[in-house]
């Protein structure tokens, strides 16, 4: 059931939760935010109706929302039908020729797809694009150096490193009311397509746009402390030090490592956030409740 009953809740405290807001929404009225979508909020049918209509809101509010999407799971379904097994080297999934036909068609076909319908059924309306539209994210193929031994380099495919990534094509379908949902595929010198990390993705697209705020739907409550503990506010000083005595590690490193950096370049704040609470975003956003953690830029 995506429509909670909000009877109970008398007109005046309805009033009261609007007015809160209306902070939040003068401070970022206008300003760009850099949403990545991924994890549970992504597959369950009720979070992904919570997931459109937020970004519907902070649309017509005045905010330029821009999604950039991943689509792990959808990836792993289509090549386990295919009969190919995901091989992992380091988190980074290796992608062969016919690995990244399967990925190109699942992210800019079915799952990129998938939410500009959801976004336009809320009343948005979304318009999709990979890196090759506008000649938005240059890409060449990503050297992973071995964890253990920097001397090793890893070969994993067509899985991309970005060169650079021109906007303009963004900047146009926002000032055109548009948003812009992005699946996380790059091009190369030669035309060939590359897998890009959809976390590094958003962090550098954040960082191009000079977005106000970078926003990682996560499957976790936020960076949690040794004792399991959510850290609600954090600087960029205070993150590096979770990373050097080991607080910080496995799946969250390259989320961290592109909010740190995307946090270190010029954006405000970026938000790491619990995409299996219901309207999440729009909690995190304009009102003062922590819905995961916040790492500001300063």
């Amino acid at each position: 059931m995506t429509d909670p009953d909000l009877s109970h809740v008398g007109p005046r405290d309805k009033a009261e939760i609007l007015a809160q807001a209306l902070p939040y929404i003068r401070q970022f009225h206008g300003k760009t935010l850099v949403i990545k979508y991924g994890g549970n909020a992504m597959t369950d049918p009720a979070l992904q109706a919570d997931f459109a209509e937020d970004v519907v809101l902070l649309k017509l509010v005045g905010m330029n929302p821009v999604v950039v999407h991943g689509g792990g799971p959808q990836i792993e379904t289509a090549l386990n039908r295919l009969g190919k097994k995901g091989e992992f080297i380091q988190g980074m999934r290796v992608t062969d020729e016919e690995t990244m036909e399967v990925v190109e068609w699942v992210l800019a076909g079915q799952v990129q797809q998938d939410i500009v319908g959801l976004i336009n059924q809320a009343g948005g309306k979304a318009v999709g694009l990979t890196g090759r539209d506008g000649g938005m994210i240059r890409a060449q193929k990503l050297k992973m150096s071995d964890r253990d031994d920097p001397n090793k380099v890893h070969d994993i495919g067509f899985v991309g490193d970005i060169l650079s990534i021109d906007p303009s094509v963004v900047k146009a379908l926002q000032d055109d009311q548009f948003i812009p949902v992005i699946s996380p595929i790059g091009f190369g010198e030669n035309n060939e397509s590359y897998n890009i990390n959809a976390d590094v993705v958003a962090g550098k697209l954040a960082i191009v746009l000079k977005a106000e705020k970078l926003v990682l739907l996560t499957n976790t409550p936020g960076v949690l402390d040794k004792a399991g503990n959510l850290l609600t506010d954090l600087s960029a000083r205070e993150i590096d030090e979770l990373f050097a005595d080991g607080t910080i590690s496995g799946g969250m490193l390259p989320k961290i490592e592109g909010a740190l950096d995307a946090a270190k370049s010029g954006v405000n704040s970026v938000h790491i956030i619990d995409g299996r609470v219901p309207h999440a975003m729009l909690l995190e956003i304009l009102t003062d409740q922590a819905y995961g953690t916040m790492i500001r830029s300063h």
